[in-house]
């Protein structure tokens, strides 16, 4: 947003954003596409495979991983082809996720005040931060934990699983996308705390309550009767709530004081 543009103007800049941010979805999902080995057997299946470092780590603490006996199969004639397309697509949309928020930040920052901007830069690398750490939690952790699981599950031994692709996707896509969400927690806590509306000691009244919340959610996913298993997903929950407390906190010190 240029000082001393017109309206038409700004609507020029903002146009030519979009165009830049989609080519480089657009390139990045082209690669991706391309590297199909690189994107399916490194990362998206990996941890279908017994030697994924999640349950390399389990074994040397005396966990097994039942992951060999997991079959998956496809059984839509142009699943595999359109399940390509879309994670080439989606893995391009995080890569760029930085660029498109820098586009942004360079189109809003002209009508942003010095002090506005200091916020804007903290905010935005608080952002990244916690939504990468979700989605590293989600993929080495959370993930890993209910794939083994489900798909080992059996009400009898008669059934044998055979996961879909779709239904794997699914899943994944869902799981990393659900913790991305969850982990700017603070963030969203942290604003509606600047804006009066959440105060620290209601959070901290509500501790026996989020205790149960984080137990049922971390039962949710991973449905295990392992309570080491549940104990490790439901920590890194329990952390983000008490680390909401504190950035609340932070931001009611921040509040500035106004007169009568």
């Amino acid at each position: 947003m240029a000082e001393g543009k017109t309206f038409w103007g700004h609507v020029e800049v903002f146009r030519w954003m979009l165009v830049r941010c989609i080519a480089v979805v657009f390139s990045l999902a082209i690669v991706a596409f391309c590297y199909k080995d690189f994107v399916f057997e490194g990362l998206i299946l990996a941890p279908c495979r017994r030697n994924f470092i999640t349950y390399q780590l389990f074994g040397k603490i005396g966990l097994a991983a039942n992951v060999g006996n997991i079959e998956m199969i496809n059984i839509n004639l142009a699943s595999q082809l359109m399940t390509h397309l879309s994670i080439s697509f989606y893995l391009a949309a995080v890569v760029a996720f930085p660029y498109i928020i820098a586009e942004i930040w360079f189109f809003v920052k002209p009508a942003l005040y010095s002090n506005e901007r200091k916020s804007a830069v903290i905010a935005t690398i608080a952002f990244f931060f916690q939504f990468f750490l979700g989605l590293a939690l989600a993929y080495f952790l959370i993930f890993p934990l209910t794939f083994n699981f489900l798909g080992n599950y059996q009400v009898s031994e008669r059934i044998v699983n055979q996961i879909s692709l779709s239904s794997y996707i699914g899943t994944f896509i869902g799981l990393m996308f659900m913790m991305g969400l969850v982990f700017e927690m603070p963030i969203v806590a942290y604003f509606f705390a600047r804006i009066g509306i959440l105060k620290s000691d209601f959070l901290r009244r509500s501790r026996k309550v989020a205790v149960v919340l984080v137990l049922v959610a971390a039962a949710f996913i991973t449905p295990s009767t392992d309570i080491f298993t549940m104990c490790l997903v439901a920590l890194p929950l329990w952390l983000l709530f008490e680390f909401s407390i504190s950035v609340t906190k932070r931001a009611e010190k921040n509040e500035p004081t106004t007169g009568e």
